[in-house]
C-alpha cells in the first residue's frame, strides 16, 4: 500500500521570524505535517496586504526549514508558495499573533492578510491571534487551537474563496469555554492619534495605542472572545456589498445607463 503523502504546511506571521508564537507553531504542528517558516525578518504589524514592488527582496535560510524575507507577510506567502517550498502547500497558517485581530482590525492586519494572500493563491489558509493586550501570552492555548483547526481543514478543506480569522482569548486552555463560529464585529480605536514632540521639540504625530471600542452583539468575534470563547470567523475574498448593489441598481441604474459623456 502506498504511504500517504505528508501534508506540507507554510507558516508565516507579521511579528517577525523570531516571534515566539510562530516558533510555537513550527514545533507544535510537526505532528500534522512538514512545517516550513517563511516570515518577515522584522516586525510588520499593521502593514495590511501590502506587497513590496519598489525594491528587491532577499530570502535567507536561518535554520533548516526556517526562512526570512526582508518584506511583508504577503510577500512571504507569495515567495514561499512560488519559490521556497518544494510544492504548493496544503495549508497556510499565519500567527500566532501577539494581540487580537478583531472587527475592523482585519483591514490593517498583516497576520490576516497573509491568510488572504494564501487564499488568493488557492491554498486553504487561516490566521490565529491571541486576543489580549500585553503579555505574557498563552501561546500554548493558541497552539492547541491551531492543531485542532489544522486537522479539520486538512480533512475537510474550506469553502471556496474563504479563509479563517481565529482569535483566542489570552487564557490557559482550562479557562476557555469553547469554540464558536462568529461574524466580524466592529472595533474602532479611540484616541489612537497621539500628538508628541520629537527630540528637538518639534511637533509630530504618532498613530497607535488608544482604547478599542467594540461591538457587544452576540455572535460577533469581539463579543464571543470577551466571553472566553475562541472566535472562528470565515472571511470571504469577494468584498462586494450585494445588498447595496441591488439598492444602487434600483436608485441609479436608469440614470447611469442613459448618461452621455461629452
Amino acid at each position: 500500500m502506498q504511504e500517504k503523502k505528508k501534508a506540507l504546511i507554510l507558516l508565516t506571521n507579521d511579528d517577525g521570524v523570531y516571534a515566539p508564537g510562530l516558533r510555537k507553531l513550527f514545533k507544535g504542528l510537526k505532528q500534522a505535517g512538514e512545517t516550513i517558516i517563511v516570515a518577515p525578518d522584522r516586525d510588520n504589524s499593521a502593514v495590511s496586504h501590502s506587497l513590496s514592488l519598489n525594491r528587491p527582496l532577499t530570502v535567507k535560510e536561518l535554520e533548516e526549514n526556517i526562512f526570512s524575507i526582508n518584506g511583508t507577510p504577503a510577500d512571504c506567502v507569495t515567495i514561499g508558495v512560488e519559490k521556497v517550498l518544494p510544492r504548493k502547500p496544503d495549508l497556510i497558517v499565519s500567527g500566532i499573533n501577539a494581540g487580537a485581530n478583531l472587527g475592523h482590525d482585519i483591514s490593517y492586519s498583516g497576520t490576516v492578510s497573509a491568510a488572504k494572500e494564501g487564499t488568493i493563491r488557492g491554498v486553504p489558509s487561516m490566521a490565529l491571534s491571541i486576543a489580549g493586550r500585553g503579555g505574557p501570552y498563552h501561546f500554548d492555548t493558541g497552539l492547541q487551537c491551531a492543531i485542532l483547526m489544522t486537522e479539520l481543514i486538512l480533512a475537510n478543506g474550506l469553502p471556496g474563496d474563504c479563509y479563517l480569522n481565529i482569535n483566542i482569548p489570552n487564557l490557559k486552555p482550562s479557562e476557555i469555554n469553547g469554540l464558536k463560529i462568529t461574524r466580524q464585529g466592529r472595533r474602532i480605536y479611540e484616541n489612537a492619534l497621539q500628538e508628541l514632540s520629537d527630540p528637538w521639540g518639534r511637533p509630530c504625530l504618532w498613530i497607535g495605542g488608544g482604547k478599542p471600542s467594540q461591538e457587544q452583539e452576540c455572535g460577533t468575534d469581539s463579543f464571543e472572545t470577551d466571553k472566553n470563547y475562541i472566535s472562528i470567523t470565515p472571511i470571504h475574498l469577494d468584498l462586494t456589498n450585494y445588498e447595496a448593489l441591488d439598492t444602487l441598481q434600483g436608485a441609479w441604474g436608469s440614470t447611469l445607463k442613459s448618461y452621455q459623456f461629452s
